[in-house]
């Protein structure tokens, strides 16, 4: 049997754009989705801390190093530029994975800069 655990999250990043007509997903900066083996295109969960939003999307790559958080499509009516946000992604593992499995937790400050270590649950 498999059982699906946290295998990374980005906490309290900072929506830093937004764009209505991208056909949708949440934009991230490739060095920030790296930390916590996040790839391109794969299912995440996001949290909104300001407004208690919660969505799934996918992850898509924004540009290297510019410590992009972005809203896109109809994700942009969950939250507003400024606002924090939560990003979960996860994994299928099975019993005797799960015993030892875990999570890799990134915190950025308000400008998406690593705050501490980066760590495992």
């Amino acid at each position: 049997m498999y059982i699906t655990l946290l295998k990374g999250k980005i906490h309290r990043a900072t929506i830093t754009e937004s764009d209505i007509d991208y056909e949708g997903s949440l934009k991230i900066d490739p060095d920030i989705m790296d930390m916590v083996k996040i790839r391109p295109y794969e299912k995440i969960l996001v949290a909104n801390i300001n407004n208690g939003e919660r969505f799934e999307t996918y992850a898509i790559p924004g540009k290297r190093g510019s410590k992009v958080i972005g809203l896109n499509g109809a994700t942009t009516h969950k939250g507003s530029i400024g606002d924090r946000v939560i990003v979960f992604a996860f994994c299928q593992v099975s019993e005797d994975e799960a015993a030892g499995h875990s999570p890799l937790v990134l915190v950025l400050d308000e400008n998406n800069e690593q705050i501490g270590d980066l760590r495992r649950l």
